[in-house]
């Protein structure tokens, strides 16, 4: 199946349309309103998964999206870096439309208006209006200042960092953009970065199984720094350098994935949540090895 290259409004389209129909028929009956559960990568390459024709690095909880699912083969996003992307997912809506062109540098350098305009109302407002539990975990990159954060954009709960890319280690000493919980920083987080988004996405979906629930998990992974734990990498003994550690870091995302998905089943709730999984842009291929073959370019262009 193929859509046109505006998916990001198709999406929201679609979301809207089937969570605030049910709302009117039946506000109090959940099984009316389907769960939502967004999965973003970070700078992931077209032909990096298996379902793509993948052949080093195995994604089998991915790939079980595609094999079960649909597969939008022609669904583009709206821009190609990582902001404008983001705030064309979380909109619905083109980014020029709102003047949210360009991705900003970090928090220190950025301007202070930086974020999605409050008049451009977000995917987590309006389902947060319609009764939803919203829950955003990982990287955020549309605002630092307040009233310009997850939390203040419609999501119940958030954790993870504000802006484009951090170290996936969090007790980096050199890293200067620190991990958030609902605006609170977190000093004594230890785990390899994606893990713990896989951690707390569970955690979400646990204590919101009363009531639907809408997950956006946006993955840092696999955007550069390149770093990857032994867990990992150990998977892939026969690649060397940047690919080897790039395989480790996607097939970190792909657990992740799959914790989440066992989540769903263990609460039975599998046939009334509606599962999407995308890249925010393609991948910058000869800085981490990402595959977008057979389209032309990269990240950028």
């Amino acid at each position: 199946m193929k859509t046109t290259p505006t998916r990001y409004a198709a999406l929201l389209v679609t979301i809207l349309a089937l969570v605030l129909g049910a709302r009117d028929v039946a506000r109090g009956a959940t099984s009316d309103r389907p769960n939502i559960v967004i999965f973003l990568a970070d700078d992931l390459g077209y032909a990096d998964l298996g379902c793509q024709g993948c052949k080093d690095i195995p994604t089998p909880h991915i790939d079980s999206l595609a094999k079960n699912g649909v597969r939008f083969t022609d669904g583009y996003a709206t821009h190609p870096v990582c902001a404008p992307s983001r705030a064309g997912l979380m909109t619905g809506m083109y980014q020029h439309r709102f003047g949210f062109e360009h991705n900003p540098g970090p928090e220190r350098f950025a301007a202070p208006n930086f974020g999605l305009p409050r008049s451009v109302p977000t995917l987590a407002e309006r389902l947060k209006a319609a009764g939803y539990a919203t829950g955003m975990i990982g990287k955020w990159h549309l605002g630092y200042k307040e009233g310009l954060r997850p939390w203040e954009r419609g999501f119940d709960h958030f954790f993870g960092f504000l802006s484009g890319a951090r170290s996936y280690y969090p007790n980096n000493v050199r890293e200067q953009d620190p991990l958030v919980c609902n605006g609170h920083p977190v000093t004594d987080e230890k785990e390899y970065l994606t893990d713990a988004f896989a951690r707390e996405a569970v955690a979400f979906i646990d204590r919101s199984r009363d009531k639907p629930w809408f997950l956006y998990l946006a993955f840092n992974a696999v955007h550069s720094p390149m770093e990857a734990t032994d867990k990992y990498t150990a998977r892939f003994p026969n690649l060397t350098g940047n690919r080897r550690t790039y395989a480790g870091m996607l097939s970190a995302m792909d657990d992740a994935v799959g914790r989440v998905l066992a989540k769903v089943r263990e609460l039975n709730q599998e046939e009334n949540t509606l599962i999407f999984f995308y890249s925010d842009n393609g991948g910058p291929t000869p800085q981490t090895t990402s595959r977008n073959d057979p389209l032309r370019g990269y990240k950028g262009q």
